[in-house]
């Protein structure tokens, strides 16, 4: 079975990363790397765009895909030998895991903000953590919809997902996750 699940941490305004698309040290935490690490160890694939890094010392040996208008459907990326280029105007997920020989697993999602509104409709679950304390004015949102009418909580409830209880990766930094699910 297939399990699509996101991952994210947001500032308080519900931003990934400021203007130049670059993710701020006052969202970056040690506890939600640790909570973000251990989930990627577990998935079958990690999907991103070609602006988001997933980085730390396994990132190379983890199978992905990464997408992009770049190429006409997929291909492979010469960067990392575990990787495809994917273009979902011209194949859809499951060509692309097929091809990447993804059968059961989870699929973690770990953005950037078109990626993350993609699979929107699609998500078994989505953890958001927040950086309380964190504001980023001007930053780039985790979903297209956020705005100033609409918090990346109304957008998960308004996709038909609901929360969990919230919980406290770093209480003095001011870090929780809270875990949606369809």
């Amino acid at each position: 079975m297939r399990r699509i699940e996101g991952y994210v941490i947001v500032s308080a305004d519900g931003m990934i990363a400021d203007c130049k698309g670059e993710m701020p040290p006052s969202i970056r935490n040690d506890a939600d790397q640790r909570f973000f690490q251990d989930a990627l160890d577990h998935a079958a694939v990690v999907v991103h765009g070609r602006h988001s890094h997933e980085g730390g010392p396994r990132a190379v040996r983890r199978r992905r895909l990464i997408l992009t208008r770049r190429v006409a459907a997929l291909a492979p990326d010469s960067a990392y030998p575990n990787a495809w280029l994917w273009n979902p105007v011209g194949a859809n997920l499951d060509a692309a895991l097929d091809r990447l020989g993804i059968g059961d697993g989870t699929i973690a999602v770990i953005g950037g903000t078109e990626v993350f509104s993609l699979f929107l409709p699609l998500y078994d679950a989505f953890h958001l953590s927040q950086a309380a304390n964190a504001k980023i004015p001007g930053g780039l949102p985790v979903f297209s919809e956020v705005g100033p009418n609409a918090t990346p909580e109304d957008v998960l409830a308004r996709h038909g997902l609901k929360p969990g209880p919230r919980r406290d990766l770093d209480r003095t930094a001011g870090v929780s996750v809270m875990t949606w699910e369809r």
